[in-house]
């Protein structure tokens, strides 16, 4: 967590934990109670991937994901983190614009949703050229190179990049060539532990890995992929830390059981009317449907 002083987890915060050798704690979120407890739980980045897509949304891949979505889900998430640094995923086609339609709507995350900053696939020039223009306006960039799932369909599949000398010597030219276009760190996904290594010495902002090994300054995970939400197939590099699918799955037969067999609700999640009041209320309805028949 930050000193005293300042609670808040800031982009200078986290530039000294690499100098410092610390690791960077960083998962995804996108809502307010799981935002809450990773932020009352000391994670140092929380970002609003759009994962979301998949993981929330039931979409196949991310590429449907909308800025509206994604706006959506980053308010109720930087309402809850009061220490954690909040970055917003900048989804499918929203900064493959003009520039300047690119940069609004990055502002959207900082000016609407409440975000400290954004993130964006690809080390393109045309991408270096935008991620420039938004230094320039005053909003931090987190870089993403390896593995980057909104290039699925030019890609074919989700595979480790990077094992290839040509392809790790280009990974390691976008990695540095994000660093100098001014982003504060670069997700590597999907690439061999020793790639991320290289370009982890190499570069003198924090690297983020997911499915990167433990040379990163940091490491991310989907959370639904942490604690197990869901019961699929998940990557060689996800550690399942709890299995709430089974959990949730019990829980929700049990209810299924006890409300079919009138075992809930039960006395004790019942209110009651005191005795005299049920008197008198009998007594009322009685004499009330003495008069109807009366009628």
């Amino acid at each position: 967590m930050p000193d005293e002083k300042s609670q808040r987890v800031t982009i200078p915060f986290l530039q000294a934990k690499k100098e410092r050798n610390e690791k960077i704690v960083a998962l995804t979120a996108y809502d307010f109670p799981v935002a809450k407890i990773m932020d009352a739980s000391g994670i140092d980045l929380i970002l609003v991937g759009d994962s979301l897509g998949m993981v929330v949304l039931g979409y196949e891949n991310t590429i449907p994901v909308s800025m509206e979505e994604m706006i959506h889900h980053t308010k109720p998430v930087a309402r809850a983190a009061k220490n954690a640094l909040v970055v917003g995923d900048m989804p499918y086609f929203s900064f493959h614009l003009s520039e300047e339609e690119s940069v609004y709507n990055a502002s959207l995350f900082l000016k609407e949703a409440g975000a400290h900053a954004v993130k964006i696939e690809g080390a393109s020039r045309r991408r270096l050229k935008l991620i420039e223009a938004l230094i320039e306006a005053e909003i931090p960039v987190m870089g993403h190179v390896g593995l980057t799932p909104q290039s699925i369909h030019h890609f074919g599949q989700f595979k480790v990049k990077g094992k290839d000398v040509d392809e790790a010597e280009k990974i390691i030219q976008d990695a540095l060539n994000l660093e100098k276009a001014g982003v504060f760190s670069v997700v590597l996904e999907c690439i061999p532990k020793e790639l991320a290594k290289l370009i982890t010495e190499r570069l003198r902002v924090p690297t983020i890995g997911i499915g990167a090994g433990p040379y990163c300054d940091g490491q991310i995970l989907v959370f639904h992929d942490l604690v197990g939400f869901s019961n699929g197939y998940l990557p060689k590099f996800v550690k399942k830390y709890v299995d709430i699918h089974e959990l949730l799955h019990r829980a929700i037969q049990e209810y299924r059981d006890d409300v079919r067999e009138g075992k809930f609700p039960a006395d004790n999640h019942s209110y009651h009317l005191k005795p005299e009041l049920l008197r008198k209320l009998i007594e009322r309805d009685a004499g009330s449907s003495g008069k109807k028949k009366g009628k």
